[in-house]
């Protein structure tokens, strides 16, 4: 098998994502943090009992970030394409378009408004006929 270890890593991050995504996960999960409630008074809410939570949930926590941000990335990359591949077909080939995502917040949200301004004055030119 000749898989590269970003083949690897995107189908471990997409299989993860998908089940972390599920019902059966929140109710495994309350299900934990049941147990460890109930747990509390039997251990004498030590010190070590409250390790556990903290320590389980900082490193699940820690982890699911990457994985969340891998998946997030890897989809809006598709979307990109997708659109991309949609606006050449549709003959929308306004490179300051096709290149959106590669502006900054401020440059993105003026060319919004003046889509919405160009809109709008398009929308109201209609009325008046």
């Amino acid at each position: 098998m000749n898989s590269k270890p970003n083949d690897i890593f995107t189908r471990f991050t997409s299989t993860i994502a998908m089940a972390m995504g599920h019902a059966w996960v929140f109710i495994v999960a309350l299900v934990i943090l049941i147990i460890w409630g109930i747990s509390g008074p039997i251990l004498g809410f030590s010190d070590t009992w409250q390790l556990i939570i903290n320590t389980s949930t900082t490193i699940i926590t820690f982890l699911m970030v990457f994985i969340i941000q891998n998946t997030q990335n890897r989809d809006n990359m598709a979307l990109n394409l997708k659109l991309d591949v949609m606006m050449k077909k549709m003959g929308l080939d306004k490179q300051d378009l096709l290149e959106a995502e590669e502006k900054g917040d401020k440059t993105l949200e003026h060319k919004v408004q003046k889509e919405r301004d160009g809109a709008k004055r398009k929308r109201d030119g209609k009325k008046d006929n």
